[in-house]
């Protein structure tokens, strides 16, 4: 199993379903070679990590309600598939999160 794909947010510590999907749906897309980009409710970003395999933590820089954010990105490869870890804010709030495995094409 990699971590390598789109995967679906489905749950944030600090924030309800409606928000994370305010703005269209939650997500996390990872490519093979550790780039990638997040989105939940107003908040986007992008990060570079290097070694993808079962772990990563990388710098983001991104929005947050149209002003310019950053902070950590911390993911885990759970043995169920899933993936679990912590989105941080600079100066802001931090949040653990779920996601599963989406194919984003079958998306209503």
């Amino acid at each position: 199993m990699s971590m390598q794909g789109q995967w679906r947010i489905i749950a944030m510590e600090v924030w309800d379903k409606d928000f994370l999907d305010l703005m269209g749906p939650a997500r996390i897309s990872i490519s093979a070679s550790g780039q990638g980009e997040f989105s939940f409710g107003c908040v986007n970003g992008a990060f570079s990590a290097l070694g993808v395999e079962d772990s990563l933590i990388s710098r983001w820089t991104g929005n947050d309600e149209m002003d310019e954010a950053s902070g950590e990105i911390t993911i885990d490869l759970e043995p169920d598939g899933s993936l679990t870890g912590e989105i941080c804010l600079d100066y802001g709030d931090e949040s653990e999160f779920r996601a599963v495995p989406w194919d984003s094409s079958t998306a209503c």
